[in-house]
């Protein structure tokens, strides 16, 4: 009896762009009920072939084979309606659509053909909810309303209401605090045992080990390796595939000795009401504090709050010892803040504009002469800055929206090195950043603090921020429960404080 063919088969596919070859020949095979893990730095590929895949791109050439059959996915409901859904890192949800609207989007429930049933649609969505451990997001809610962790719950009902064999998730643990992750593994667990193959692309190989059980590895557009046992493949291996040299996961030295005197960022009694609760703290010239706690904890609200993005109900932010205006973003960037929000590409990013004019936004001022802009000087000085963090690549035409996850961060931290900040706010800096460009970027903040900046670091990631923080604050449920030098800390004892129930010493 001939085996089962592959639930899936993509064979020598190719896929080129103006002046860039992104596939080059890539082979892929999924079995049913495997999660397969595809790896690659940004640039890599993976993004144009999970789009080959979900019909988004057509490729230049190779086959597709679904079921041991040949097939053209000519768009995206071609692709559903053979039962593959695809989960994307930027989720495509309609935030002013309700729960059970985006679960139904395009195949909502009818009655006379014509007819929407939105008590049916309302009923099938709370049963997706509960099958993903979430009954208690309401399917009449708006999305627009809910958490990144809730948004990303809603994408995974809608890929699931329809008959689904194949789901393509890109970093769905981004977003996701560890208890969310486990609930994430379980359900694709569950999937798995339905015989569901799922696609799996992650960052954080610890994910890859312990869920996977094959990996393919892509490199400049190639598959390096097929199909190698997620479990037992050691990292330095995968790590050296990835890049193409050995890469050990190495944080920069940090200083000996605190940096003592005058603190540049000073924080006093800051709160806002529901989000977190008053909290002092200091950061001087020279030194990374971290923030550390699960996503809900205040983390970023802290940030934003400090940056002047929300209004705090009590306390006061001075830099340099001058108080700053709450609630307002332009005092805070005049006072010599910058921030690198979680969401660069929706906060931070003009992704139609140049790299150019993203690093320059913050100081327009600078390049006005009698009311007309010189683009030569915003040229130079955008260049200056982007070759300073070593931003690939070395053309600041390019449109930033081209730029792999790690250049298009070192194009937001060059708009405050030009704007001249003083003390930069980091929200975590390297998600969606490969494991290459994460060792670039880690060099680049730990070098900008030598010279004298200021860095206030928020991370899920434990380990990072003990690698680059001086000194760690650990933050559960919008308090700060505890606070130590980062070299007397380690990742258990930051989780340890972090759950709920553990002793706050």
């Amino acid at each position: 009896m001939a085996p089962e063919p592959p639930l899936l088969t993509m064979s020598g596919i190719t896929k080129s762009f103006p002046g860039v070859r992104a596939l080059d020949g890539v082979d892929l095979d999924v079995q049913a009920g495997e999660v397969h893990c595809l790896l690659g730095q940004n640039g890599a590929g993976k993004s144009t072939l999970i789009k080959v895949l979900a019909g988004a791109h057509q490729p230049d050439d190779g086959v597709i084979s679904w079921r041991g059959e040949p097939v053209t996915l000519r768009s995206p409901i071609a692709a559903m309606r053979l039962g593959i859904a695809t989960i994307y890192q930027e989720l495509d949800l309609v935030e002013h659509l309700s729960v059970a609207e985006n679960v139904h989007l395009g195949h909502e429930p009818t009655a006379a053909g014509f007819v929407v049933r939105r008590r049916s649609a309302r009923a099938s969505t709370a049963r997706l909810l509960k099958r993903l451990g979430h009954a208690e997001i309401e399917p009449g809610r708006l999305v627009g309303e809910l958490s990144a962790a809730q948004q990303q719950i809603v994408s995974m009902a809608r890929a699931l209401s329809h008959d689904v064999r194949l789901i393509v998730m890109d970093e769905p643990s981004a977003a996701l605090d560890p208890d969310e992750v486990d609930n994430l593994f379980r359900i694709v667990g569950d999937l798995t045992a339905d015989g569901v193959a799922v696609v799996y692309i992650s960052h954080r190989l610890e994910e890859i080990r312990r869920i996977g059980d094959r990996v393919t590895v892509l490199k400049d557009g190639r598959a390096v390796a097929g199909g190698l046992p997620a479990k037992t493949t050691p990292t330095s291996e995968v790590v050296a595939l990835m890049t193409g040299r050995n890469v050990e996961y190495v944080f920069p030295d940090r200083r000996t000795a605190v940096p003592e005197g005058t603190p540049v960022l000073e924080v006093r009694g800051l709160a806002r009401d529901g989000e977190f609760e008053p909290l002092d703290l200091i950061v001087h010239p020279g030194e990374i504090v971290g923030l550390a706690g699960l996503v809900g904890s205040g983390r970023s609200e802290i940030l934003e709050t400090i940056y002047g993005a929300r209004k705090p109900s009590a306390g006061q932010v001075s830099v340099d010892g001058r108080p700053l205006k709450t609630g307002s973003v332009r005092a805070a960037v005049r006072a010599g803040l910058g921030l690198a929000p979680e969401e660069r590409k929706a906060q931070a990013l003009l992704m139609l504009e140049s790299v150019t004019r993203n690093v320059s936004v913050s100081s327009m001022s600078r390049f006005s002469r009698g009311g007309w802009l010189d683009r030569g000087a915003e040229r130079g000085a955008a260049r200056a800055a982007t070759r300073e963090l070593s931003l690939r690549p070395d053309n600041p035409a390019v449109p930033v929206r081209t730029l792999s996850g790690g250049n298009q961060q070192k194009a937001v931290l060059a708009r405050w090195l030009l704007r001249g900040c003083r003390v930069l706010l980091l929200d975590e800096p390297t998600r969606g950043v490969d494991v290459g460009a994460r060792a670039e970027l880690y060099a680049v903040i730990r070098r900008l603090a030598d010279e004298g900046l200021a860095v206030l670091l928020v991370s899920s990631e434990v380990p990072e921020v003990l690698g680059l923080a001086d000194r760690v604050l650990v933050l559960r449920e919008g308090r700060v429960v505890h606070t130590a030098p980062a070299r007397e800390l380690d990742e258990h004892r930051v989780l340890d404080l972090v759950m709920e129930g553990s002793p706050a010493t």
